[in-house]
């Protein structure tokens, strides 16, 4: 095989090499959240505090908390205190099963959601 073959060939795997962990870093993706996922918090008002990786842009992020009846509510946020954080609160929860849903737009316009359920013990 010729050096130059070798070099040609073997500039794709570099090129990804490099280039997906940038693209895999572009995502908001969840780092931290209160409550945790499948944890048992005490009611009635809870505090909503979602950490990512990267900055987040809260104006046009969305929160909301699913009921055990599955009615859905949207939380409003809180102003941002840091770039990488998602703020809210949840008030009157009575004792049961919850989920929050989040949806977070990255600030270079990529949009993650997940889920995060949680259990009200009073």
């Amino acid at each position: 095989m010729s050096r130059s073959f070798v070099r040609i060939a073997a500039a794709p795997v570099l090129l990804a090499a490099f280039a997906f962990p940038q693209m895999a870093r572009a995502h908001a993706v969840l780092v931290d959240s209160t409550p945790k996922a499948n944890e048992t918090v005490h009611g009635p008002s809870i505090q909503i505090h979602l950490k990512f990786n990267s900055r987040v842009d809260g104006a046009r992020s969305t929160v909301q908390l699913a009921l055990e009846d599955g009615s859905v509510h949207t939380l409003e946020l809180s102003s941002q205190a840091t770039q990488d954080e998602i703020v809210t609160h949840a008030d009157g929860l009575s004792k049961g099963s919850y989920s929050i849903r989040w949806q977070a737009l990255s600030s270079d316009g990529h949009l993650t959601r997940g889920q995060i359920p949680f259990l009200v013990d009073k």
